[in-house]
């Protein structure tokens, strides 16, 4: 039975757009809030395969995606090279802060001390593989060097990035130690995520929007291309979709120098040009506003509408511009899983 998400991501262009919608195992559920409940906090649902199976099965189950990502977080990588990780409840991630050069020199991948931390998470996916119908694709994840490297800098969160771009432009040697890190680390969780039973994989550039236009170059766009290069060396033929969030016209070189086999757009980027410049380049995933699945209704059916008229003609991915919004209600997600699934291209 083909899995047609797959096949739309190694340039095929299916009878319907494939589906899947980012941050589809979450807090809107109520299923994944009794879980949450059972397991006692975030990191221990990420770690326990029998739970990571169930969450990652549970959006599916309710609305037949294409695809189903791994339950897990791309803070994981950090917690497995040594750093302190944690998820305080109404206010997200807090690390022990990298604040000197010892701090980030004491992290260095070490292969075997990780892979044992992530025992778990390759286990888990084997598990979800195993478990899912023949037609649906796995997508593994990880985070992009940058992206991680802002939490472990800044501590967590952050609206201005200060310390984490400070430290790239005063120190680069070191904060180039540390993404040389991320970039070895990532390559190899995202080749175990593969062998595994993943089928296509994304990388997460979610604050890549903060990096100024030589920064993106050289902290953005350079990790990806050498992550990108060392898992196609291990697995040629799987799929690999990047998605650098809020970059603007910047998708098009990131496109055309990391290799990558697709792009996730954000909903901030025209139609027009999502169609002309990046489609005209790559498969495209992406890109309606959470915001609109969030309101449902007419504006999310004509938003849902105005993006597959205006992508349908070239192989792309249905998706979403970021995660849903944890007040969704899972009556608007299936109204456009069912829309998405009677289109016709």
């Amino acid at each position: 039975m083909p899995k047609i998400l797959k096949e739309t991501l190694q340039g095929q262009r299916p009878s319907r757009p494939p589906f899947w919608f980012m941050r589809q195992a979450g807090r809107y559920l109520p299923e994944y809030m009794e879980l949450r409940a059972k397991a006692g906090d975030f990191l221990t649902m990420c770690y326990t395969p029998d739970f990571a199976l169930e969450v990652t099965l549970q959006p599916l189950r309710r609305f037949d995606m294409d695809g189903a990502i791994l339950f897990s977080d791309i803070l994981v990588v950090p917690h497995a090279l040594g750093q302190e990780v944690g998820f305080v409840t109404g206010h997200g991630p807090v690390l022990e802060r990298l604040k000197t050069q010892n701090d980030i020199e004491s992290l260095a991948y070490n292969e075997d001390r990780f892979d044992t931390h992530m025992d778990p998470v390759y286990e888990a996916v084997t598990k979800i593989s195993q478990a899912l119908p023949a037609d649906k694709t796995l997508i593994g994840f990880a985070g992009a060097p940058w992206t991680v490297a802002t939490y472990m800098i800044e501590g967590g969160s952050s609206k201005d990035f200060s310390r984490v771009k400070s430290l790239a432009y005063k120190d680069p040697e070191v904060f180039a130690f540390l993404m040389d890190n991320l970039v070895t680390a990532t390559s190899h969780y995202l080749i175990k995520q593969i062998e595994a039973g993943a089928d296509v994989v994304q990388v997460f550039d979610s604050w890549a929007s903060a990096l100024s236009a030589e920064q993106f170059k050289t902290w953005s766009i350079e990790p990806m291309k050498r992550i990108v290069n060392n898992v196609k060396a291990a697995s040629p033929e799987t799929p690999i979709i990047g998605f650098p969030k809020g970059v603007g016209c910047n998708y098009t070189s990131y496109i055309e120098q990391t290799g990558v086999d697709a792009v996730c757009f954000d909903h901030s980027l025209p139609l027009d040009f999502v169609r002309d410049q990046l489609q005209s380049r790559c498969v495209v995933q992406g890109g309606l506003d959470n915001a609109a699945l969030l309101a449902g209704g007419p504006s999310m059916m004509d938003a849902a509408e105005a993006i597959v008229e205006a992508l349908k003609r070239k192989p792309f991915v249905f998706n979403l511009g970021h995660g849903v919004i944890k007040e969704t209600p899972p009556e608007h997600v299936a109204e456009l899983s069912e829309y998405l699934k009677s289109v016709q291209v």
